[in-house]
């Protein structure tokens, strides 16, 4: 069990995240307040502040605290803006997206993760985060467009469902790779019709699964 999650969480913040260059005080706000040890087992909450990943069942992780501020902060999300996200897993990073003020759609495929979400969301408070059990690589159509879309999984290549499905102008957040479990962090921006690719460093995340992924 963590012992004083406040004071561990603002360590967390202060040297994963404030200490590796983070200064998206919106991002940095949010991660203080999110109690990260809940988002995963009971039995794994005394490292749930830790500088790395974590399972969370059926093959899948809570990532990194860095990346998920990391990823947070490169979305550039204002308070008020639609965000689709793809893996809810154990909910965290659409909790952090939610206390940033976006209005947050999030998509699992893993019913367990889907439900254990859910609960959890209900329970904390977050009932204005909405779920859908789905093929993630296959968006949200009926809600879109998103100002913003961000992927926690990797896949082969950005699927063309969710560059349709993004605003103009817009930010997308992605991990694409050729070999799984390696990945490059890849943004892309929207703007008058125009769509940009940028290259945003080296990630390892858990298998982007679908029609448009693995």
């Amino acid at each position: 069990m963590v012992i004083d999650p406040k004071r561990i969480r603002e360590k967390m913040v202060r040297e994963q995240i404030e200490g590796r260059g983070i200064k998206d005080q919106e991002v940095i706000t949010a991660m203080l307040s999110v109690p990260r040890h809940l988002f995963v087992d009971e039995a794994l909450q005394s490292q749930a502040y830790a500088d790395h990943p974590l399972p969370i069942g059926y093959g899948q992780t809570i990532s990194q605290p860095y990346i998920v501020a990391l990823m947070s902060s490169l979305l550039d999300v204002k308070p008020g803006m639609k965000v689709l996200e793809i893996g809810t897993g154990s909910g965290y990073q659409a909790a952090v997206l939610a206390e940033m003020g976006a209005d947050v759609f999030s998509v699992e495929r893993v019913k367990p993760l889907y439900q254990r979400a859910r609960k959890l969301f209900s329970q904390l408070g977050y009932h204005y985060i909405k779920t859908k059990l789905d093929d993630g690589t296959m968006g949200w159509p009926q809600k879109s467009p998103f100002d913003r879309i961000l992927v926690t999984a990797g896949g082969p290549d950005v699927p063309t469902p969710l560059v349709d499905q993004l605003s103009d102008p817009g930010i997308l957040i992605i991990p694409v790779g050729d070999s799984k479990r390696s990945q490059k962090l890849i943004k892309i921006t929207k703007n008058d019709g125009s769509v940009e690719r940028e290259d945003m460093g080296s990630v390892a995340f858990v298998d982007l699964v679908g029609k448009f992924g693995w």
